[in-house]
């Protein structure tokens, strides 16, 4: 009986340090407020970018701001496969694709990270060699010449050489390569959840505090 009371008690205090640790992240975060910048280009995928935009609304409390840059192609792209413009009503700052006066076009702005999803083998090409001829290209200079975070999620499938090598130039320089590779062990129902499991690993990279599903721990 002393045994299973002491489990009982050590269970107790795990659950209180946990408890007590996640409050402490969550504080911290809030505290320490991100920027973000995010892109989206024209690659097929705008499930995605729809999911994120959902998650960076609720977490709002963990941001200081959201700088939004989609090329045209994303926006056809999004007007195809979801039938909307429903891009246009989320509260984020929209800034055009040449717009260089832009905050994050300079490193002064300190904006923290930068998401580009889903992510054109193009723009990936253009960011591995420099080439920062629009805001998106300029903005994922910026990140990787201030040392900050770049999360690029590429989609297509599959790669060339050319891909390949563009990856790990972006990776040597700082980088991140995430993949728009969905899981499925938490057992998704529909398109969204399956775009989610995506965006949550995503938003784990770029620090963001959240409740989503860990393996094993459901």
């Amino acid at each position: 009986m002393f045994f299973i009371g002491r489990c009982r008690v050590e269970y107790l205090y795990s659950a209180l340090f946990y408890f007590l640790s996640l409050i402490n992240r969550i504080f911290v975060c809030i505290m320490n407020k991100k920027k973000i910048v995010v892109a989206v280009t024209g690659a097929s995928g705008s499930v995605y970018a729809k999911v994120l935009f959902d998650k960076l609304m609720a977490l709002k409390a963990q941001i200081a701001a959201v700088g939004v840059v989609m090329s045209d192609n994303a926006k056809a792209v999004w007007q195809f496969e979801l039938g909307n413009h429903d891009y246009e009503n989320f509260d984020f700052t929209f800034y055009n694709k040449n717009d260089f006066n832009a905050p994050f076009a300079s490193g002064s702005a300190k904006y923290d990270t930068m998401i580009i999803l889903p992510c054109s083998m193009g723009t990936l090409g253009r960011i591995a060699h420099g080439i920062s001829n629009d805001l998106i290209s300029r903005a994922a200079d910026v990140v990787l010449k201030e040392r900050r975070k770049l999360i690029a999620v590429v989609r297509d499938t599959p790669f060339s050489l050319i891909h390949i090598n563009n990856m790990k130039a972006v990776t040597e320089a700082g980088g991140i390569i995430c993949p728009a590779n969905p899981s499925f062990y938490s057992l998704p129902k529909t398109i969204e959840e399956v775009a989610e499991t995506v965006v949550n690993r995503v938003l784990d990279l770029a620090g963001f505090e959240q409740t989503s599903y860990r393996w094993q721990e459901q």
